[in-house]
């Protein structure tokens, strides 16, 4: 898939009273999607699968009324006016394409393409299309992440000097791993830092307001049984923003008992916040005079963290709560005809993928590479 024609001109959708929404690719995130969409009310009415007696399959043990035959049928069903795609990341480009020119809203699992043409060609065809056009960098939508940024945003942390962090996984740490993300065809020529690399950049970005701007990058790969195409398994990366802040990250997916350890620290010129997604009910809030860890409890919290933060203090929220609160912004939008949300959508989904290119080109030839 290369550069979209931009005219665009599709089909009006049907009334959106019942959202009706269809998830394409039922492992694990797929079903984390449909769980999400029922969590809003919605109907889910239909999956689809590699193959169609997967599919058929899937749908009985969830509980779906229809089984597609192809991600593509379902993708372009005058009986959908939500999909959301969670296939392997090669299949992302042709079907969000072919969803958008149907007229659907669309919801794709990240990297959204495995190429910075093809992505930014797709935002641009989705808001030619009126359609909503979201990605789930869901960490957003933890209610601590959210109250670190209104404090960034009202001047409270002062002037963001340095940003640092990590994103530490280890279920590729040993040769033998594999899953069809260790494959460059099927997963891209990018692994640890599109996967998850891109939620961490993503989730500062958000929480601060700078942009990276240029970055170096050193990368790592283990040797892997099966003889598959490689693709990394870490990335350390040094950064400048377009602000004026430094920083640093280090991204892997061979960190022996690490499970999901996305932690970034902002320090500001009057305080320093830091969020760790496994302990996502306090914010550390560091000063010269004195350190805090502020608790989720919405009485409390901004007003956009306490949005957030659907259940009282004290009771735990965690991943399944931040997805399904993207989710139910995502059919806000589509309700309100496509218009406001602060959900992440297509053109936040393209930036990364351009990020990541240059981690991956500075990597290969270990210079500065500026970011677009």
């Amino acid at each position: 898939m290369g550069s979209l024609p931009t005219a665009v001109s599709p089909p009006s959708p049907p009334a959106l009273s019942a959202l009706r929404t269809a998830v394409a690719g039922v492992g694990m995130i797929g079903r984390v999607h449909l769980d999400a969409v029922r969590r809003t009310g919605a109907p889910v009415v239909g999956v689809s699968a590699s193959t169609p007696a997967r599919a058929k399959e899937a749908a009985a043990a969830l509980g779906v009324e229809r089984a597609f035959d192809t991600s593509e049928e379902l993708v372009t069903s005058d009986d959908v006016d939500v999909v959301h795609i969670c296939t392997p990341n090669d299949a992302h480009a042709g079907l969000a394409e072919l969803a958008l020119r149907a007229g659907k809203h669309v919801v794709c699992e990240k990297p959204l393409t495995t190429s910075s043409a093809t992505a930014d060609a797709l935002a641009a065809l989705a808001a030619e299309s009126g359609r909503v056009a979201a990605v789930p960098f869901v960490y957003r939508y933890h209610p601590m992440a959210a109250e670190a940024r209104a404090r960034v945003l009202d001047g409270r942390a002062g002037d963001v000097r340095l940003l640092h962090g990590h994103y530490l996984q280890d279920w590729l740490s040993q040769p033998e791993d594999t899953n069809w993300r260790v494959d460059a065809v099927a997963g891209g020529p990018s692994r640890a830092f599109a996967d998850i690399g891109s939620h961490w950049c993503d989730l500062v970005e958000w929480v601060t307001g700078h942009r990276i701007s240029e970055l170096t990058a050193a990368s790592q790969t283990l040797a892997r049984s099966g003889g598959l195409p490689a693709t990394e398994d870490a990335v350390q990366l040094l950064f400048r923003t377009d602000r004026g802040a430094t920083g640093t990250v280090t991204v892997s997916q061979i960190s022996p008992g690490r499970k999901n350890r996305l932690w970034f620290e902002v320090d500001g010129s009057a305080t320093s916040l830091a969020f760790d997604q496994e302990n996502p009910e306090t914010l550390f809030v560091g000063s010269r005079g004195e350190n805090a860890a502020v608790q989720r409890d919405p009485a409390v919290l901004s007003p956009a963290a306490a949005r957030l933060s659907v259940v009282p203090g004290g009771h735990p929220m965690g991943y399944l709560d931040c997805f399904a609160a993207f989710v139910r912004d995502v059919h806000s939008a589509v309700r309100e005809g496509g218009t406001g949300g602060a959900f992440p959508t297509f053109d936040d989904a393209a930036r990364m993928v351009r990020l990541t290119e240059a981690v991956l080109a500075s990597a290969a030839d270990r210079s500065w590479k500026e970011v677009s």
